[in-house]
């Protein structure tokens, strides 16, 4: 089972921390972010660490191939007046997970701020192919599913597809769904079954390479993009169990993005445990307040 969480990543252990993390959470694969996601401040990668982290996972059985790095949210390629930083910034961090041995690399379409859909896509595509031309690597960048708050790109598969079609590497691009996005941009994730068939004829299974395992604190429509601990929410445990157990998604990295309990208590080894089990537990987040064994 490929589940994980978000976890830490600092200037000192780097990514030492983070799958130090990870296996305490009892992960096999996990995301992180290479520095801080609102800011551009970057420590220079220790290729000493990273080896150390290399064999900390293949002595815990977690997939380096597996394990994706998010970009920062400070990157907005729909939003023209800041396509050279976005530009910039995002092969910064393609070169850095590079190093890192990492092969997928999750980002947010983008804010269109006012000059509407197609124009935002416009200058999406525009940012990939500036910032993949050239680019010999093997990064993926995956697109990620948004709720549709404010003016995001990205709310609905066929916009995905646009962006897609119009970039030039092709190769280089895949998703990332995240099931609260998905939710409340209005998909029907409970029929699972359906979404994956509209998911294959409008974009391709095969260009899907990581879930965002999130459940919901909003109805499906809303727009809110607010996430909620697994099975606590209104999608619910019984609908988020099907994406972990899918046949047709067993393959692909799911990472949980859900709410540290009290902004305090990392919920990940608790939730990872509550899935292998592929039971519901209601008093689960008191457990996790009170530290409780489940």
């Amino acid at each position: 089972m490929l589940i994980g969480s978000h976890v830490s990543f600092d200037k000192e252990e780097q990514l030492v921390k983070s799958v130090k993390e990870a296996i305490s959470y009892g992960s096999t694969t996990f995301m992180f972010y290479t520095g801080a996601p609102q800011n551009t401040n970057r420590s220079k990668i220790k290729d000493e660490k990273t080896k150390e982290a290399i064999r900390l996972m293949q002595d815990n059985n977690i997939d380096i191939d597996k394990v994706i790095v998010h970009a920062p949210y400070i990157i907005n390629l729909a939003n023209l007046a800041n396509l050279d930083f976005g530009v910039r910034f995002l092969k910064e961090e393609l070169e850095r997970s590079e190093q890192l041995g990492i092969k997928y690399i999750v980002l947010h379409p983008g804010s269109h701020v006012g000059v509407g859909i197609e124009e935002g896509i416009k200058n999406i595509i525009l940012g990939l192919n500036t910032t993949l031309k050239n680019y010999q690597g093997d990064i993926k960048i995956l697109l990620e599913t948004m709720a549709g708050k404010g003016t995001e790109i990205g709310s609905k598969l066929e916009e995905l597809k646009q962006i897609i079609d119009g970039v030039d590497q092709k190769e280089k691009i895949g998703v990332c769904l995240d099931t609260c996005h998905l939710n409340d941009s209005g998909y029907d994730v409970d029929d699972i079954d359906n979404l994956l068939i509209e998911v294959d004829n409008i974009i391709g299974l095969d260009k899907v390479y990581c879930i965002h395992l999130n459940d919901s604190k909003n109805d499906k429509s809303s727009h809110k993009d607010r996430h909620e601990n697994f099975g606590f929410g209104r999608i619910g445990f019984d609908t988020l169990i099907k994406y972990v157990y899918h046949p047709k998604l067993e393959h692909i990295p799911k990472i949980l993005e859900t709410p540290y309990i009290d902004k305090t208590y990392p919920p990940y080894r608790y939730e990872i445990k509550m899935i292998q089990g592929k039971k519901f537990l209601s008093d689960l987040i008191e457990k996790i307040r009170k530290k409780e064994e489940i």
